[in-house]
Formats: structure tokens, C-alpha cells, sequence
């Protein structure tokens, strides 16, 4: 059998394994001092629990679990399962009947169904976040996979506008603390609620949200073909038509919006939330470059019922590498009422190919062994043991190679390795208490005391 990987997943060397390590501890870091808890929920849920939250396009990407009764069968049964699951298949039946449960979509509907079943239990503004990962039966591309991570950060039980500003400030800490130059894109559903209502397709939102949320892949030609196949007028998407030729000042377009929304009562909310948050985050000194409404954001799910964010990348070609939005109703569908919510999420695996391609990561972000010691044998290994030992005590990373091999082999596994320092303790070190060992990055090679190599 020729081993292979399942599409769209990675094994992670153990440079990538420490990369990741490295940006998720920056990320956990900011989550914390930001006074967000750490959460993790299961890998799979009911399907139920996930289906009919994340749109139509998102429930087809959902990766269903076969039903355990079908699993769990006795052989002579089993086939005939799996023969009227092929059946199935041709005609249509209920999913339920041969999949109960699911892998996790994403890391907010899971929150929605803990802060449901935990809701008299929380103090209320809840706020945590989670770094796990995810499952999506997506079509594999680069930055594009069916099992990645998410890293997000929610707070819920406020409706306060002040927390859509905090996660600005998250975002723009964290991505500068990484030295990723970024730009956080941001809109309000509410605006485009209002737009539907000003072209008259108040029927036809998620069909409208839907296609424009595809501009950037599609353009504006792809997505007016779009809009005339889901059966939205020429004469609506004509009306629409300013939103393809936005200027670059954020307060202009407001105000042009504010007009086209007169006597429009959720369209002028959503541009007065927006205003707030711009506003408040130009009075703590975020450079309007980095922070831009995009009209045209969409974000094709569902559940998000005012802001709405997508960060790029300033200097990479790539997808978005965070996005979020709030979400005041989604507790509603687990039967717990009047729990707002609002949460951001960073892309570990597309945060990870940016800072690649911009080699931006540090060389302490990758897994080096400080120091390995030859083996000479004898008494020689058992003193370098000793000494191996006492280095660990003081966080110092170091090995013994296992087997009195020739010098040559084990100065290959060192460069192999990448390890810094080749250590020699032989007889004559032993006797005067003292440590050789080459640098093999630099060359040089030195003999010092004891002592002063354990410093």
C-alpha cells in the first residue's frame, strides 16, 4: 500500500509545528492581557447543531459523520446498510436517517450551543477564546484546506458598540506584534439589509449577500451574473450599482449612503454603528489606511446581524487571514433568547504562508537543539549524561548521540539537525574539568571550564 495524505490535509515538520507555535502563543497571548478565557469544545457536534447557521453554500461544506448504527453494524448488515445508502443517493431522503453528527464548521456556532446549555452558569459580558481546529468539505487551493484552525476571540451578553472597537484594537495588536502589515476591511449587515430595502429585493438578502460577498473572486461582472441567475432585477441591481465604484474616504461614502437611506430605518442604523466604531478607533489612533469600509463586504453567513470584518494581507496575495462579526440571535436557535454576541477570528494556516512569504519569522520561532554531545563511550557517556542533565535543569536543550559511532557520523547527524553546538567530553576534558565544543554555524571551536559552559 502507497501511503498518502486525505486531500486537503498537511502533516507539520517540526519547524512548521514550532512556527505555528509561535504565532498561536502571540495570539493567546493578546486573547489573554485582552481578558478573554480559553475554551475548547468537541471535534464533532449533532448536525443538528450545525446545520441552517452558516447559509447554503456553508451547510454543503459541512462534513457529515455516516450514522454510528451503520458503523457499528455487524458485517452481514453492513452491506446491506451501505446498499441502501447508495439508494439513498439517487433519490431524495432524510440526511438525519444515515448522519447524526458532524465535524465542527467553525468555532462560534459551537460557543452559541455552550453559552445555550452554560447561560446560568456565565458572568455576563462572557468573553473567551479558542484555538482548535476546523473541518470543511471545501475544495483544496494554497491557503485553502478541509482541516485548519481557527484562533477566535468572542464576547457575549453586550451590545455595547465599544466591543466592536476592542476587537479593532485586537486585531491591529496582534497582526503588529506578528509584523504583518494588514488592512481590516469592515461593513455592517445592517447596511446591506438597507441596501436590499432601497433596491426593493428585501426578499432576495441572502441571495444579494451572497453574490456580493463573491466580488473579489468574481468581480463586478460575476457578480451581476450572479444576481440576474438567483431572479434579482436588471432595475435593482442597476439601483445597486454605485456600490462598484466606492471613494477611498470612509465618512464620504457614509454620508452618501445616509441620503440614499432617508426614511430607511435599518439602513441608517447600520451606518450610524458604523460611524461610531470608525470614528472611536480614529480617536485612539488607528490610521484610517488600516481600518476601510468596504461596502461590498459581505460575508456569507447567516447569522451575523450588524458589523462584520475581513482583514487582508497588505503585501501578499491571499484570501482574508481573519473576519468575524456580530451576532445577536444566534443563541436564539438553542431556545436562550437576549444573548448578543460579537467575535473575530484569526486564520493560523493563511497567518503562517504570509509570514513565510514575507520572512517574517524569527530565528527563535524555529526548534533548535542547543548543544549534542559525542559519544566516546564508557565512562565518557556517563559523565555527559551528568552533564546533559544539569544543562536541562536550566532550560537548555541538549542530547547525547546514542551510540559510539565514528565522529564523522555524528558530526552529519548534528548538521543534519540543525544543532548548534557539537559538545566534546572525553578523557582528557573529564580530567581538568573542563568542555570543548564547536559551533557549527560558526566554525570555531573552544575549550572552557566547567563552569563557565554552565554559566
Amino acid at each position: 500500500m502507497k501511503p498518502s495524505l486525505a486531500k486537503g490535509t498537511r502533516d507539520f515538520t517540526a519547524q512548521e509545528v514550532s512556527r505555528r507555535k509561535y504565532i498561536i502563543n502571540i495570539l493567546q497571548n493578546n486573547f489573554e492581557l485582552f481578558g478573554f478565557q480559553p475554551l475548547e469544545t468537541p471535534s464533532f457536534e449533532n448536525l443538528s447543531t450545525l446545520t441552517g447557521k452558516y447559509g447554503e453554500e456553508g451547510d454543503r461544506l459541512i462534513f457529515k459523520i455516516l450514522n454510528s448504527s451503520i458503523n457499528e453494524a455487524k458485517e452481514e448488515k453492513k452491506h446491506q446498510m451501505l446498499q441502501d445508502f447508495q439508494r439513498a443517493l439517487d433519490k431524495p431522503f432524510s440526511s438525519e436517517s444515515l448522519t447524526d453528527k458532524a465535524l465542527r464548521y467553525d468555532l462560534t456556532v459551537p460557543f452559541a450551543r455552550f453559552v445555550a446549555m452554560n447561560h446560568g452558569k456565565l458572568t455576563f459580558p462572557f468573553k473567551r477564546f479558542q484555538i482548535q481546529p476546523v473541518w470543511r468539505a471545501d475544495r483544496p487551493q494554497k491557503g485553502r484546506y478541509r482541516e485548519f484552525y481557527q484562533c477566535d476571540a468572542d464576547v457575549v451578553g453586550s451590545e455595547s458598540l465599544l466591543q466592536e472597537v476592542e476587537l479593532v484594537q485586537l486585531y491591529l495588536k496582534s497582526f503588529a506584534d506578528l509584523k504583518v502589515p494588514v488592512t481590516i476591511h469592515m461593513n455592517n449587515r445592517k447596511i446591506l439589509s438597507g441596501l436590499a430595502e432601497y433596491a426593493g429585493i428585501t426578499d432576495k438578502l441572502i441571495d444579494f449577500t451572497v453574490a456580493l460577498d463573491k466580488l473579489d473572486k468574481i468581480g463586478k461582472e460575476g457578480v451581476v451574473k450572479e444576481l440576474l441567475e438567483r431572479e434579482i432585477s436588471q432595475e435593482s441591481i442597476d439601483k445597486l450599482d454605485f456600490l462598484f465604484s466606492q471613494s477611498d474616504d470612509a465618512l464620504e461614502n457614509l454620508l452618501q449612503l445616509k441620503e440614499k437611506f432617508a426614511g430607511n430605518e435599518i439602513g441608517l442604523k447600520g451606518v450610524e454603528e458604523l460611524e461610531f466604531v470608525l470614528t472611536q478607533s480614529m480617536n485612539l489612533g488607528v490610521d484610517m489606511q488600516n481600518l476601510v469600509f468596504n461596502i461590498t463586504l459581505a460575508r456569507g453567513l447567516d447569522y451575523y446581524t450588524g458589523a462584520i470584518f475581513e482583514v487582508k494581507a497588505d503585501e501578499v496575495a491571499m484570501g482574508s487571514i481573519g473576519g468575524g462579526g456580530r451576532y445577536d440571535n444566534l443563541t436564539e436557535v438553542f431556545g436562550v433568547k437576549n444573548i448578543p454576541g460579537i467575535g473575530i477570528s484569526f486564520g493560523l494556516d493563511r497567518i503562517y504562508l504570509v509570514m513565510e512569504e514575507l520572512n517574517l519569522f524569527p530565528e527563535e520561532a524555529s526548534s533548535k537543539i542547543e548543544y549534542l554531545f559525542a559519544n566516546f563511550g564508557g565512562e565518557e557517556t556517563t559523565e555527559a549524561l551528568k552533564l546533559i542533565m544539569q544543562l536541562r535543569a536550566k532550560g537548555i536543550s541538549a542530547e547525547l548521540y546514542p551510540e559510539n559511532a565514528k565522529i564523522n557520523k555524528q558530526f552529519t547527524y548534528a548538521e543534519k539537525k540543525g544543532i548548534k553546538n557539537l559538545v566534546f567530553l572525553g578523557e582528557e576534558e573529564i580530567k581538568n574539568n573542563t568542555v570543548t565544543f564547536k559551533n557549527l554555524e560558526a566554525g570555531e571551536q573552544k575549550t572552557v571550564s566547567l563552569d563557565e559552559f554552565l554559566g
